[in-house]
Parts: structure tokens; C-alpha cells; sequence
């Protein structure tokens, strides 16, 4: 089965956020999205642990462990970038002043609830962080993630059974099979990976879904 790489899913993320938008990008997955920003696009990208104004990766050999975005990750900052506390960062969040943050996930349920921070194991390590004053401080909530896990299992559910981070947040979610919009009249599938039908997601995702209408 063809899939889209994590590049592709994070060109796909980057393609869809407008100019001049206010970004976070989460731990993991979604700190890809930086190297895709369209370069005729201004937008300002956040992280949690107090920078403004993020650019791609470094190249190799340019990195500056003192400049790292909330998942360590040695980062660029762009022209008038700034550093602030943390406690203002989560200000940022929590007031509404983001206008959409990109997460990954372990499960994401048709209406938009979203699990990311523990899976209910009894060996799992919980990792809050700040996903759930994002999915509530942000106005747009992305998800990037692998469409089934390793056992085959979709992510994609009617009703998440891990514990939840945010209720009905999610608005869009970026997998390697799709791209998939929340909806108020359901799941609707934008993206599709090459040589994979409508019919075969559905099956593979086990939840209704329909084509998006481009007209």
C-alpha cells in the first residue's frame, strides 16, 4: 500500500495554513511542518517552551543547542523572532491567541474528540504537556499522525477509548493514507494517497466517511 511520507503529510499541513496565521507546532511529527512553510507565506510559528517566530531546521552543523523548540530540537528563527517565559507562552495558548496547532495523536474520534497524552496502559508514561491548553486555547486544532497503528488498528474511531485531551477540538487530520475534515455533517476526505479508493479507506478506518466535494 502506497503512503505519504512525513514530509508529504507535513507539506500537506503547511500548504493549508493561511497567511499570517499564528502557529504552534507540537512534539514530534508536527516540528516537520517548519521546513514546508510556502516562502511567499508570512507565518509566525510558536512553542510552548517561549519562542516566537521559528524558521525550518538548522542545517547540519549550524545547530545552537540553545535555541530548541519544546521537543529539544535545535531550531532557525527568523527576522524578529523573540524569546519570552513560559508562563506568557501558555498565556499565548490558553487566550485564544493561536490560530491553529498542529499535534499528533494516538486516536482521533469522528466528532473531533482528541487522545494524545496517554494510552491508559499500565507501563505507559503519561505526557501531558501543553496539548490540552492548546486543543482548547486554539482556534484550529491539526492532527498529524500514521492513519493504523503497528497492530493494523485504525486511529481514526467513532469514540476514542484512550483518556481524552480535548472534547469535539480536532478540525483536520493529516495521515499517510489522507486528509481528513471534521465536520458537522461528518468525516470528509480530501487527500488520498495514490492507488488507495474511498471504499478501501473506509474499510481500513471501520467509521463512515465521504468524499469532500471540491465544487
Amino acid at each position: 500500500m502506497n503512503r505519504y511520507s512525513r514530509d508529504q503529510m507535513a507539506q500537506h499541513v503547511a500548504r493549508d495554513i493561511p497567511e499570517g496565521a499564528y502557529v504552534n507546532l507540537g512534539i514530534g511529527m508536527p516540528t516537520l511542518v517548519a521546513n514546508h512553510i510556502p516562502q511567499d507565506r508570512e507565518i509566525v510559528l510558536q512553542s510552548e517552551n517561549g519562542l516566537l517566530g521559528m524558521g525550518p531546521a538548522p542545517s547540519a552543523g549550524d545547530e545552537d543547542y540553545d535555541l530548541i523548540n519544546a521537543g529539544k530540537q535545535p531550531v532557525s528563527l527568523l527576522p524578529g523572532a523573540s524569546f519570552f517565559h513560559h508562563a506568557d507562552s501558555f498565556a499565548m495558548m490558553r487566550g485564544g491567541h493561536l490560530d491553529i496547532c498542529v499535534l499528533g495523536a494516538f486516536q482521533v474520534a469522528v466528532n473531533g474528540d482528541l487522545a494524545n497524552w496517554h494510552t491508559g496502559e499500565a507501563d505507559a508514561i503519561p505526557a501531558v504537556g501543553g496539548a490540552m491548553d492548546l486543543a482548547s486555547g486554539a482556534k484550529q486544532v491539526f492532527v498529524m499522525m500514521e492513519h493504523l497503528t503497528k497492530k493494523g488498528e485504525s486511529k481514526i474511531v467513532e469514540r476514542c477509548s484512550y483518556p481524552l485531551t480535548g472534547l469535539a477540538c480536532v478540525t483536520r487530520v493529516y495521515t499517510d493514507l489522507a486528509t481528513l475534515h471534521i465536520t458537522a455533517q461528518g468525516l470528509l476526505v480530501g487527500d488520498l494517497v495514490d492507488g488507495l479508493s474511498l471504499e478501501a479507506l473506509i474499510k481500513l478506518s471501520g467509521v463512515k466517511m465521504r468524499a469532500l466535494s471540491t465544487g
